[in-house]
This record gives C-alpha cells, structure tokens and sequence, in this order.
C-alpha cells in the first residue's frame, strides 16, 4: 500500500504544478455524467493515469473523467478508482481544490475498499491517507519533502454546516433540517469543492457535510467509488459517521455500475442522530 501512496505524494507535486502552471479555459468535450471538461482536469487525469500505470501493484484503474476500466499492470493487487481534480468549476476563483482516490481489492464496492487518500490544493498542499483497520493520517508539503501533522479524529459535536444540492430544490423535510441547525448556531461553510469542505470538517473535529438526494436529482450529485467511499472510510476511522438518506453506512452500499451516485451524510455523532431523526430512520 505504501507504494500507492508514495505515487500519490508525487502525484500531488505535479498537479500543484499544473494547476500553477496549466491553462484554465475548457474543452470541447464532456465527461462521463455531461460535464463540460477543463484542459486542466485532462491534463490532471492524464498525468494520475500514467503515474499509476507505473505502480506495479495497481492491477487497474478507473477514472471519474473515463467510462470503463482500464488494465495497468496483469500481477498488480488494486483497482484505483480516482477523481482527478474535485472541484474543478471553482478553480478559476482560486479556491481550494483537491484528488480522491480509493484503492479496492476485488470488486469495486464499499466492503472491498482497503484504502484511500485524498489531496487538497489550497493555500498549501496537504495530503490524507488510510489505511482500512487505522487511523486518518495527515501530512503537509514543506519544501519538497512531506511532514507528518498527525491522525485526523471527530468530536462527538461539531459547529460547522456544509450543505450541498441547489437549494430550490432540497426536499422540505432537509431543509428543515438544516435550517434548525443553523438555528442552533452552526456555521455555514461550503465551498463547491467536496475536498476542502470536509478536509474543514475534519481538521476542526466536527460538523456535518451533506449531498441530500433533490427533486432534480434524486441520487444526488457524487458517486460513489470515486467520491463517496474514500471519505467513509476517513470519517469512520476518525471517530464520525458516513450514511445515507435511509440512515445505511456509506461503506456498505454496492454501485450497479461505476459512475452510480448516491445521497451522502458526513459528520460527527450528534448531527448524524440528528440527521437521522430528521428523516425518520432512527
């Protein structure tokens, strides 16, 4: 596993040099789910495509840009399913964004997830790795060496609300939610980036992070293999909670195809139980 890792620290080097460095304007092409392509988030798949094509023990991968799986190497152990660069459509604002990646063994599926990791390009660089089993470990980039901040870990309450999905089109029974929290005095603090909106969560110890199901879009906006495992498994071994709308843990689903998307929770104790009161699957 260490190897992966090694390959995403230089990984994260050379996309915070790309995102320096590279032009910003899009492409005549779309991604997988219609989403129009950035010549920076090619540029950033293309360069996470050849560097794990080199890891010896990543058997294939299969990137949130591309339809299928790709073969990298016949002996390897993993499949790394990646999100080249998560919150791609606010870069041009110079906000935080960041690289997901989950590594299975066997059939891609939350139970078969052994580790994950993630990068946030902010002010600094920073990367998160676990390992199923351990604890979250944060490291920052000093220089062109990584130093070691320590494990990530969740209070049982937090003070921060990041609340994802248009508005407009939240169901009445999650806007009243999240309302009463805010009525309860959290903070509001979404960014349109999944990376640096819970990176927040975790680095304060607390708070929720949610993508509800919508009535434009009943599974809601991220998926599940690329996305939405990674972050369960840090939230879990850090102390939190990772469920769904119908109160399941996030690890335990199983996507029909690559691509497929869910509604997604993070957070600490208190306001997942909230959470699950709220929607009536206590």
């Amino acid at each position: 596993m260490q190897q992966i890792f090694e390959m995403i620290k230089t990984i994260a080097i050379e996309i915070g040099d790309l995102i320096i460095n590279q032009e910003m304007g899009y492409t005549d092409d779309t991604n997988t789910t219609g989403d129009q392509q950035l010549k920076l988030d090619i540029a950033c798949d293309l360069l996470i495509e050849k560097r794990l094509k080199e890891t010896e023990i990543v058997k294939a991968i299969i990137s949130e840009e591309k339809e299928g799986v790709i073969p990298c190497n016949q002996d390897g152990e993993f499949t790394v399913c990646y999100d080249p660069l998560d919150g791609s459509s606010i870069v041009d604002a110079n906000l935080a964004v960041g690289s997901i990646f989950g590594i299975y063994k066997g059939e891609p599926k939350g139970e078969s997830l052994v580790a994950s990791a993630y990068i946030v390009f902010g002010p600094r660089i920073e990367l998160v790795t676990i390992i199923r089993g351990e604890k979250p470990y944060r490291y920052r980039l000093v220089g062109s060496s990584w130093q070691q901040l320590g494990a990530m870990s969740i209070k049982d309450k937090g003070k921060l609300n990041a609340s994802g999905g248009t508005q407009k089109y939240w169901y009445p029974k999650h806007k009243k939610f999240i309302y009463s929290l805010f009525d309860e005095g959290y903070r509001l603090r979404y960014s349109g980036g999944m990376v640096p909106d819970l990176h927040q969560i975790l680095v304060k110890e607390g708070g929720l992070f949610s993508y509800p199901g919508t009535e434009d879009s009943s599974k809601g906006k991220l998926r599940m293999l690329f996305e939405v495992f990674p972050y369960a498994l840090v939230f879990e071994a850090a102390g939190g909670y990772a469920i769904d709308e119908n109160g399941k843990r996030l690890l335990e689903l199983v996507p029909e195809h690559p691509h497929d998307k869910t509604p997604c929770f993070f957070g600490s104790n208190y306001e997942i139980n909230r959470l699950k009161e709220a929607y009536g699957v206590l």
